[in-house]
């Protein structure tokens, strides 16, 4: 008789546990134990299928070739056996057995194990907050949410709806209701959308879902109440008394670890279920994977909780190795790495913000702004803004972020295995990545941000964020602001904050307009910042002691600016 193998859960972690061993041990008895209806789900893709993406829900449990992975699925390609609408309710680490329920038929009874694997998941937190239980107050985190979604989107009668909560699933879910013809509020508690970014960019992201894609942004309010009418949604009151008048509104503040079930049985759980580097738990016949766990961040070394559907696939192949072949596979943390789709923008991003790196104690952390094209022009190019983090110490690579209509995608994974390399920002500057104009221009823009940084740090040019120039101004401070596009570009866009034109080109001739105070404070910029940076370096040879590039220039500049339709 084969090693007994329960997992309980069968979402992603889970199978991809059960496959492992399957393919590692044919003798193995495998039992995967899960609550839902449904097994191995898709549900990144939810929002796309709510969107109207593609219209087949069956993709979403579906294997590549167009198998849906049912209980018959996993039986007859993978002799596992799968019981699904069934829960554990309780695990006996004496007896080494799992006690479990039907939920639609009520049969109970219990499962011997040899080895254990918990990949509970997660469930969506929700405001606790009146009316949290009134019809049209709903997730998105089952397959049930995606299908109860997608039919109120399909019906067309609700026009507006409120997405509560601005992290990946809330902007994601902004963009399908849009995409139905709803309109869309999002409302955030904290200052600004994707707190995983530097607000810099944030803000940018916001301007195009508000600007380009008509949905309304609220940051810094939260939800006080949902307020409704014979058990019916009919608005959200957020704290400063704001009433939203809605038919919908989807909870999309973020999941806490399922982890009642290994707490119950005595395990030790902190922010997740807590694992070694081979997915062990405290008891080391039990195994834990997926979004019920917590895993180190692998420059601060601190755990987090990262429920991402890539490391639960990752962390269930660890599992399912171990478990077979002894503690071999380990799963070393996570770097937090991140992408999604924000209407015609992808927004991605891997190791730690600025910001993040000082307080991890990487007290010589910096960070710059820089704007590349992601192909040459006569390729079609996309603009990318881009903030690369590194140690000015050691030049230990800390952090990158990306965001704009390019390709995002390429440039955060390529930052991605730099950190796992543990690259310097050296390595960086010189890296030999693949060029042919229909993908990237000759120095591709990770690059172009690794040059940008290289430079701040050696002292080449001192940059200031768009932020400090903005708050510089609210002060009521007077830096001289020196703007070095040509005329017709200024005309098209300017930022109308008092700034002097002088192109480039002229700027040699044209000294005499500057202060003559040499300590004079002087920012310059362009559309990106690289006339900017030529023009400090011309300033800096005649004298002036005080000048600063503003990083990303225009393209960058999140706040509002003074536009003019092109001449006819």
């Amino acid at each position: 008789m084969g090693k007994r193998i329960v997992v309980v859960g069968g979402s992603a972690a889970g199978p991809k546990a059960a496959a492992r061993v399957r393919r590692l041990d044919q003798s193995a008895q495998i039992t995967i134990v899960q609550k839902d209806p449904d097994l191995s789900m898709a549900s990144c893709g939810y929002p796309y299928y709510v969107g109207g993406f593609f219209d087949d829900r069956r993709q979403l449990i579906c294997t590549p070739t167009g198998v849906v992975r049912d209980p018959a699925f996993f039986m007859k390609a993978k002799a596992i056996t799968a019981m699904t609408a069934t829960e554990v309710t309780e695990i006996d680490r004496q007896a080494k057995t799992v006690a479990y329920r039907n939920l639609q038929t009520g049969e109970a009874g219990t499962l011997p194990y040899d080895k254990l694997v918990l990949a509970t998941g997660a469930k969506p937190l929700v405001p606790p907050v009146p009316g949290s239980d009134l019809e049209g107050v709903v997730t998105l985190h089952s397959l049930a949410d995606a299908d109860r979604l997608r039919q109120i989107r399909d019906a067309g009668e609700v026009k507006k709806a409120v997405v509560v909560g601005g992290g990946l699933i809330g902007v994601e879910t902004c963009e399908a209701l849009r995409l139905a013809g709803i309109s869309v509020t999002i409302v955030e508690m904290l200052p600004q959308i994707l707190s995983f970014l530097d607000p810099q960019l944030a803000k940018l992201v916001e301007n195009h879902i508000v600007e380009a894609n008509g949905a309304d942004v609220i940051t810094g309010n939260a939800v006080a109440e949902f307020v409704g009418r014979d058990g019916k949604l009919e608005a959200v009151r957020l704290q400063d008394g704001t009433d939203l008048p809605t038919q919908l509104a989807v909870v999309a503040v973020g999941v806490r670890p399922n982890v009642e079930l290994a707490r119950k049985a005595g395990l030790e759980v902190e922010r997740g279920i807590v694992v070694n580097q081979f997915m062990q738990t405290s008891d080391p016949d039990i195994y834990a994977c997926g979004d019920c766990v917590q895993v180190p961040h692998r420059l601060t070394g601190r755990p987090v909780h990262a429920p991402f559907g890539d490391l639960a696939n990752l962390q269930g192949r660890v599992v399912g190795e171990n478990v077979v072949l002894g503690n071999r596979a380990t799963f070393p943390g996570t770097f937090l790495t991140a992408i999604c789709k924000v209407f015609d923008y992808a927004v991605g991003s891997t190791g730690l913000s600025e910001e993040a790196a000082r307080e991890a104690g990487y007290e010589r952390a910096i960070g710059a702004v820089c704007v590349a094209l992601d192909k040459p022009p006569f390729m079609g190019a996309h603009p990318l803004v881009m903030k690369l983090v590194a140690d000015a110490q050691t030049g230990k690579l800390l952090g990158f972020q990306c965001v704009g209509p390019g390709d995002v995608s390429k440039r955060v994974a390529a930052a991605a295995l730099a950190l796992h390399g543990g690259l310097t920002l050296a390595d960086l500057t010189c890296a030999d990545l693949p060029y042919a104009p229909p993908f990237s221009p000759a120095i591709d823009p990770l690059i172009t941000a690794a040059h940008v940084l290289e430079n701040k740090i050696r002292g080449l040019y001192k940059g200031i964020s768009a932020a400090e120039v903005k708050a510089k101004l609210e002060r009521g401070e007077k830096p001289f602001l020196l703007d070095v596009r040509g005329p017709d570009e200024y005309e098209a866009m300017r930022l109308d904050v008092g700034e002097k034109l002088i192109p480039l080109g002229a700027l040699r001739g044209r000294l005499d307009e500057l202060p003559q105070d040499k300590d004079a404070e002087i920012i310059c910029y362009c559309k990106i910042s690289l006339r900017g940076y030529e023009a400090a370096r011309v300033l800096e040879a005649n004298g002036w002691r005080n000048v600063e590039v503003m990083e990303g220039g225009v393209v960058a500049w999140p706040f509002e600016k003074v536009t003019s339709p092109p001449r006819q």
